[in-house]
């Protein structure tokens, strides 16, 4: 039941990438036209992207900069910039993580173009379009059990705000 629902969202993203190029997640349409990826951005709103949870960091020809994970390793949230690996959190507690956290081998749902040479389970290609984090007033405060790997945009701070299965940590 939880693979059909797995494919089933697989086939939404494709088929909503195929006619539009845009997807909006948990909103019915897509904010502005600059906008590949587009989360549910509504007052009270206390759902966060879940990063990809892995025991080793991704490397290789495929790897592009801005590529984000929770390593398991050492509980952190990473960021793949000018070509190495960079903390964006403190270690944290990855104890909460349940469920695969192997890597992914082959390209994933691609939004925003037909093909990429980006290796990942979620790529986002665009020349011209980005994605929007979904939007949480205070997530320290009103996401009650944030999931280790949990990203996204704090509008009372205007911070990106990441969970690294102890603590929030806020980026300007």
């Amino acid at each position: 039941m939880k693979n059909i629902k797995h494919i089933s969202i697989v086939v939404a993203l494709l088929i909503f990438d195929a006619f539009y190029a845009q997807v909006a997640i948990g909103k019915d349409m897509v904010d502005g036209n600059s906008t590949v990826l587009d989360f549910n951005s509504s007052a009270g709103n206390t759902k966060g992207l879940i990063l990809p949870a892995t025991s080793g960091l991704p490397s290789g020809a495929g790897l592009a900069n801005g590529t984000f994970v929770f390593d398991v390793t050492d509980n952190k949230v990473k960021v793949y910039e000018n070509n190495t690996w960079k903390a964006l959190t403190d270690a944290g507690n990855s104890g909460a993580i349940s469920g695969n956290t192997s890597d992914e081998s082959g390209n994933g749902v691609i939004i925003g173009a037909t093909a990429s040479s980006a290796d990942g389970v979620l790529v986002l290609e665009s020349d011209n379009k980005a994605m929007i984090l979904p939007k949480i007033t205070s997530p320290h405060i009103n996401v009650k059990n944030p999931y280790p790997g949990m990203i996204c945009y704090d509008t009372a701070s205007k911070t990106l705000a990441v969970f690294d299965g102890n603590v929030w940590s806020y980026w300007k």
